[in-house]
């Protein structure tokens, strides 16, 4: 395949973020965590690949997942290929064609599910669902790491621009090409790795809608210590970047944040935060919130939404009831 500035695999969509959001209903629900439903569906995942495991072993449950999401309100599915990556694949043993191959099918996957999910509700004259959007997950250079950098924004000396761009390129042509809405940079930690993707978006012409999410550990900065007005003045200069926002990150941060970023940019704003429990290294086990449950985070997207946030949806630990309340609090409060 050949660069996307060429004429004949340059994306040509141009329908705006914006628009797709208004078409299904002015505030987009992303769908919750993917990896807790496919252990739940029995799925083994304790793998550097972690959940792109299934791409290669259990593809069905993959799309099984991705329609619970749908019948549980969300507008948005983002694919499986957050750690899926074609050097984690290669690591596999896997050849580049096979590597390629599962990065097609996260997408293929998630648009077989819309479709076929698309298609028998619309029989129905008093269905209330809009036509959901595909997502392409990019997971962050620290989520291929396996090694937790996501969350510390801590590549080291060797980790230049030049090497990000170079890691993210290739995965970014075939997840361009394989068709999806939208593309999701997820779980950035640093100013860096938001600068390497916007340039290949430039680099590359993509034409589809995209967001970058950063995470944060302490509710005000991104991972690295670097401010977010740092991090948002990059993304703020480009036109190829439709949105951002925050992800994987505990509740609680997210009225604040959203706050922030309003102040700090004019683009779309995404948050799908954890459900605010915390991973126990020791024990290996999650300990639950103190703060938040479920019912929670129906009060508080419909917050959300009204302090500004556009895409809202849930991200590890939050299951197909948490979308459930979600679409159920927003769609009442509409």
């Amino acid at each position: 395949m050949g660069n996307m500035k060429s004429e004949n695999t340059t994306t040509t969509t141009t329908t705006s973020l914006h628009d797709l959001i208004e078409n299904v209903g002015g505030c987009a629900v992303i769908d919750g965590g993917f990896a807790t439903e496919l252990e739940r569906h029995g799925a083994s995942i304790d793998d550097p690949l972690w959940s792109a495991l299934c791409l290669i072993k259990e593809p069905h449950l993959i799309k099984k997942v991705h329609l619970e999401y749908l019948e549980a309100g969300a507008n948005i599915l983002v694919t499986s290929s957050y750690q899926a990556t074609l050097h984690g694949f290669l690591s596999k043993g896997l050849a580049i064609e096979e590597a390629e191959m599962l990065l097609t099918r996260s997408v293929k996957l998630a648009v077989e599910a819309r479709d076929s999910f698309w298609n028998l509700t619309k029989r129905n004259p008093e269905h209330k669902h809009k036509r959901a959007l595909v997502a392409a997950s990019i997971g962050s250079y620290g989520a291929y790491l396996a090694d937790g950098s996501e969350y510390s924004g801590c590549y080291g000396p060797d980790v230049s621009l030049e090497k990000l761009k170079d890691f993210h390129r290739r995965r970014l042509q075939v997840l361009v090409e394989a068709g999806p809405d939208i593309l999701a940079f997820e779980t950035f930690p640093n100013k860096l790795e938001a600068q390497a993707c916007v340039e290949l978006l430039e680099e590359e012409n993509v034409q589809i809608p995209s967001w970058i999410c950063f995470t944060t550990v302490d509710g005000e900065n991104a991972p690295s210590g670097e401010s977010f007005k740092d991090c948002l003045d990059v993304i703020n200069k480009s036109n190829k970047v439709d949105a951002v926002g925050i992800n994987c990150a505990p509740p609680h941060f997210i009225e604040n944040l959203i706050c922030t970023f309003k102040e700090l940019t004019k683009k779309v704003i995404v948050v799908y935060p954890n459900s605010g429990e915390i991973w126990d290294g020791r024990a290996k086990t999650w300990l639950p919130s103190k703060c938040f449950d479920d019912h929670n985070f129906g009060f508080h997207a419909t917050r959300w939404r009204d302090l500004g946030a556009k895409i809202i949806g849930g991200c590890c630990r939050t299951t197909p009831i948490t979308i459930q309340i979600i679409s159920d609090a927003l769609r009442e409060e509409s």
